[in-house]
């Protein structure tokens, strides 16, 4: 018994440590589709993007580890229904229960682990990812001069530059405009040619102009008249140094981070969670002392507009002919209006709350559900993987993604719908968990049985059996 199950699991682990790693590399390649724009062209040291991939993978753990234990339950089983192993237990006395009992162990160690990693380690992997993305997108693209068009990249100048030789250096037909004190483009200078270059740290690029001409507008007061007077000066060689540093990353402080839920551990979103709902709670009552002077002043009021003909075109005032009467009609009704824009806005800040509260408490059922998923997914594939009898990457795992996309939908749509207020948020993040977990039951019960839901020849024989009919008929 005990080299069937060192059997089972040496069978195990290769192929989920194999999908585990692809299963990565296609989210991360996904993620890197998605924001290639903001990651392109903006002169980024490799360790940036590598310490950006590196958090990002950990981060896709989540999605990535469930598919890889149903694909690899899949592709364990198949392969040893394949080859008949199943059947040679089976007929050992060896239930298919038995057989999946150290892999079943296997995936509660994996759901542990998942549970730990979820509610330690991903929090402070999102802080990271999160704030070095945000500084990646704030940053501007790396210096970047064309030919024949105006580069604005440098904060209060405005560079031309004609043509470029290959060196990369070499200049020709420069011409700078020179807003850097905020008076507009009253200062251009031209070069026939020139050489550019950075300094050795990268902070300051030196452009040295050969041959040109440099004109400046002033602005004067003479005798209490302005005068512009165009100051125009020959240069054989002349020299700028404009600041790069605002070409380097800067890093946010990510204490300005940690507010967000996806930054928190079970703990920390149970106090934040808890603090909102008190919050909550005030201000409702907050809400209903200040209706009710509102609800005095017009039950005491509207009741002199009884009168009126609601059928009627809209002129209240014929109907007063007190005066007293009408200016307390018209105030309740000023008071009306002022309730229904008041009624508004708390409703739409209680929203507000409603929706943060909610989101709160999706990302704590979500660390939770991470490890479930994990062990209804083994559920799922163990079984399903005895039943088609196919090993390999082919047919299971074209089955695992099917099953993978319904946990997936279900997920995200149970997680919209509870961030809506439409049900619950337990019932919304534990959906995929119900609609999966009767599937699993059931399919151990098929594979115990030996079901042949999934054998192409009963089909065949099943439809020529009905072509048959039909002929015969």
């Amino acid at each position: 018994m005990k080299k069937l199950h060192k059997l089972v699991l040496s069978s195990f682990i290769g192929p989920f440590i194999l999908t585990f790693f692809i299963a990565q590399f296609v989210l991360l390649m996904q993620f890197l589709w998605k924001y290639l724009d903001d990651l392109i062209g903006k002169g980024l040291d490799g360790y940036v993007i590598a310490e950006l991939l590196f958090y990002t993978s950990a981060n896709l753990v989540p999605l990535a580890l469930p598919l890889a234990i149903l694909v690899s339950s899949i592709m364990t089983f198949g392969n040893l229904a394949e080859h008949f192993e199943i059947t040679a237990a089976k007929a050992a006395g060896i239930s298919l229960q038995k057989l999946m009992t150290p892999l079943f162990l296997t995936a509660i160690l994996i759901s542990g682990t998942a549970f730990v990693f979820s509610n330690n380690v991903l929090p402070y992997t999102n802080l990271r990812m999160g704030s070095l993305l945000y500084d990646i997108r704030q940053q501007k693209p790396s210096l970047a001069i064309r030919e024949g068009i105006f580069y604005g990249g440098i904060d209060g100048y405005s560079i031309k530059v004609g043509k470029k030789d290959r060196d990369g250096k070499t200049i020709h037909n420069v011409m700078i405009y020179d807003h850097s004190l905020g008076r507009g483009n009253r200062k251009v200078v031209v070069a026939e040619s020139g050489k550019m270059d950075a300094t050795p740290d990268q902070k300051f690029l030196k452009v040295n102009l050969i041959n040109g001409s440099s004109y400046e507008e002033q602005n004067k007061n003479r005798n209490g008249v302005d005068v512009h007077p165009l100051i125009r000066t020959n240069f054989k060689e002349y020299k700028i140094s404009f600041d790069l540093s605002q070409f380097k990353l800067s890093r946010t402080n990510e204490d300005l981070f940690k507010s967000g839920q996806q930054m928190m551990n079970l703990s920390q979103l149970g106090s934040s969670i808890d603090s909102f709902q008190l919050r909550y709670v005030e201000r409702q009552k907050e809400s209903i002392g200040t209706l009710i002077p509102y609800f005095s002043f017009l039950r005491d009021s509207l009741r002199y507009a009884k009168g009126i003909d609601k059928a009627a075109p809209i002129d209240y005032i014929s109907k007063f002919p007190n005066p007293g009467d009408r200016m307390l009609y018209e105030n309740a009704m000023e008071q009306a209006r002022t309730l229904v824009s008041y009624l508004t806005s708390n409703s739409e800040d209680l929203e507000s709350r409603r929706f943060q509260i909610a989101k709160y408490k999706v990302e704590w059922h979500r660390k939770l559900s991470l490890s479930i998923a994990c062990l209804i997914l083994f559920l799922i594939g163990a079984p399903l993987g005895a039943i088609i009898r196919k090993g390999g990457m082919g047919m299971p795992l074209v089955v695992s993604i099917a099953f993978f996309l319904v946990y997936h939908v279900t997920s995200i749509t149970g997680e919209k719908f509870a961030k809506e207020g439409i049900i619950s948020v337990f019932n919304g993040m534990w959906l995929s968990a119900m609609v999966l977990f009767p599937v699993g039951i059931f399919l151990i019960y098929k594979a115990t049985h030996d079901s042949v839901i999934f054998d192409t020849e009963v089909y065949k024989q099943f439809f020529k059996r009905i072509f048959k009919v039909k002929k015969k008929a």
